[in-house]
């Protein structure tokens, strides 16, 4: 006779604090206990890459015909470290740290203003250039904030509710859909409200800075995905404990058992 697989009530509990809420999209995949392993690791990596992102995003920079600005250069990155996150981890466990990293950028841009408005010591000479840098411009932070959070949780949204369906089919799949939805609606979001704050005015100069943007950042992460995405996410898998438990949980039981 088959029975069903349940959890442990040990386990339940674990899954439910790293994030694992019956009912809820992450429980109709296997994900990792938020917590353990990599998790804190790829959390670090994440807020990281955002803070260098919006300091670089405060030039605008030129290619030929190509309009966009410094941040292109890593913020693809954040999206690839959430699609690990949200992957091996689930919605649940993706949103704290995308909460934290909106944390750490308003912790940031208070630290940069306050030293911003500090007298400074006797010879100093670099003000401007550090106002230019890290100066917070109201409407760069706000472009930034507004755009990292539509964009990040679209991201892992898309990602779970694939999951949800596919269960580890189609990675490659979920993760350049994620990517194609999400960046949409940040890139649309950060250049219509920062372009003219970093010196991009006028339609014709606004649209090629968004759609340009927008093509780099997804032509970035395409590339990533068959090179660093699926195998980081594929080595992560195989070398979490807990994940492994949650796919097995997940899978049916032989037949006759």
């Amino acid at each position: 006779m088959t029975t069903p697989r349940s959890l442990s009530p040990l386990t339940a509990r674990r899954r439910r604090r790293g994030g694992v809420v019956p009912g809820s999209l992450d429980s109709r995949a296997a994900y990792a206990t938020a917590g353990t392993m990599f998790y804190p690791m790829l959390a670090g990596i994440f807020c990281t890459l955002l803070l260098i992102s919006n300091i670089g995003a405060t030039k605008g920079i030129e290619f030929g015909p190509v309009l966009t600005d410094g941040g292109v250069f890593v913020f693809p990155l954040t999206y690839v470290i959430g699609d690990v996150m949200t992957e091996v981890y689930g919605l649940r466990a993706a949103r704290r740290v995308i909460l934290l990293g909106f944390v750490m950028l308003l912790l940031a841009n208070l630290v940069f203003w306050l030293v911003s408005i500090s007298p400074g010591a006797p010879g100093y000479t670099g003000q401007d250039a550090f106002d230019t840098i890290v100066g917070v411009v109201p409407q760069i932070l706000l472009a930034g904030i507004c755009g990292y959070l539509i964009g990040e949780f679209l991201n892992s949204y898309v990602m779970v509710k694939l999951k949800a369906r596919n269960k580890e089919n189609k990675l490659w799949l979920r993760a350049l859909s994620s990517t194609v939805v999400s960046e949409f609606f940040d890139t649309l979001t950060f250049c219509l409200i920062a372009g003219p704050a970093i010196g991009i005015t006028g339609f014709k100069d606004l649209a090629n800075y968004t759609l340009l943007g927008f093509v780099i950042k997804v032509a970035v992460e395409a590339a990533l995905l068959p090179v660093v995405t699926v195998p980081v996410i594929n080595a992560i898998k195989k070398r979490e404990p807990s994940y492994q438990s949650a796919l097995a949980a997940q899978s049916p039981p032989a037949a006759g058992t």
